[in-house]
């Protein structure tokens, strides 16, 4: 059996994340078992919206976690690997001088993607997979740290994708715009204008990844705009550390969590959807299939 092992490494502007995935050909199906996950805390957004720049301590963070994840890899056996920074690096003034640090200390290339891109790679994550939606219309959403995604599908076909600078990082440092926010309101209700059918919403990141993981649900079953209501409201009257007590928050969740709700669930009403999907798939696993497509599939799947 041959196992291709591949590694994607997600540079958001509150989180750096590495996936370390098997890829396991056969002649019936191509399987992705993820062997490993890591997650570390830099946030590059706290400096980036606030002044435009990464500062030297975040930026000696962000090379020490370049330098964990490449070790990582290593000791995995991945022979193939993408890095891709998303916000807080495209709007970094100096962010070519932290990724040549980065290549210099770790061998790894980074890629600044833009919002398209970032949809692409969510998309080739085959999130329909994990989910069947029944609604015809589906508005699929990421909330990260510096900005969130959003793009219509109608019968499981993507139409129209945009991206906005609103994300939890942002609203936290209170750097984000009230204009944006009407901006996003706009374009959301002008695509459902004269939809026929239902729509719901697709949810990704790692805050509504929780907020699925506290109701105990099955991936298959979608949350109720109402059922998140009721969860924003428990977690607001907590404090930051009853949050990580009682709920089993990351600290450094437990601050984002907040605004990352609030956006999945205006995004919700402006849509006029009552249920919201959470296949718990991002950009790390279109990473992945996308680097097994172009360097391993045209000579294992001949």
């Amino acid at each position: 059996m041959k196992i291709v092992k591949i590694g994607a490494i997600d540079i958001g502007s509150n989180s750096l994340r590495l996936l370390v995935s098997n890829v396991i050909p056969t002649p019936e199906y191509t399987h992705y078992k993820k062997a490993s996950m890591t997650r570390l805390p830099v946030r590059l957004g706290e400096d980036v919206f606030r002044t435009g720049r990464i500062s030297k301590e975040t930026g000696d963070r962000l090379v020490d976690s370049m330098r964990a994840f490449a070790a990582i890899m290593k000791v995995n056996g991945v022979e193939a690997h993408r890095a891709c920074a998303t916000s807080a690096m495209r709007e970094a003034k100096n962010a070519a001088r932290w990724i040549r640090k980065v290549r210099r200390a770790t061998g790894i290339q980074i890629d600044v993607i833009d919002g398209e891109e970032e949809a692409r790679l969510i998309f080739y994550a085959k999130l329909f997979d994990k989910i069947q939606p029944e609604e015809e219309n589906l508005l699929f959403i990421d909330v990260g740290g510096g900005s969130t995604e959003l793009t219509f599908f109608h019968e499981g076909l993507p139409r129209e994708s945009r991206s906005f600078p609103l994300g939890t990082v942002r609203s936290l440092n209170a750097v984000d715009s009230q204009r944006e926010w009407a901006t996003m309101e706009a374009w959301v209700k002008e695509h459902m204008e004269n939809l026929p059918g239902s729509v719901a919403l697709v949810g990704s990141g790692g805050n509504i990844n929780k907020a699925h993981k506290l109701s105990g649900r099955p991936i298959s079953e979608p949350l109720s705009r109402q059922y998140l209501d009721r969860l924003s409201k428990q977690i607001e009257e907590l404090t930051p550390d009853e949050r990580v007590m009682q709920l089993g928050l990351n600290v450094d969740r437990a601050d984002v969590i907040v605004p990352a709700l609030a956006i999945y669930r205006r995004a919700m009403k402006w849509a006029g959807a009552t249920w919201i999907y959470v296949p718990k798939i991002g950009v790390s696993d279109g990473m992945v299939r996308d680097t097994y497509h172009q360097m391993f599939k045209p000579d294992l799947e001949r």
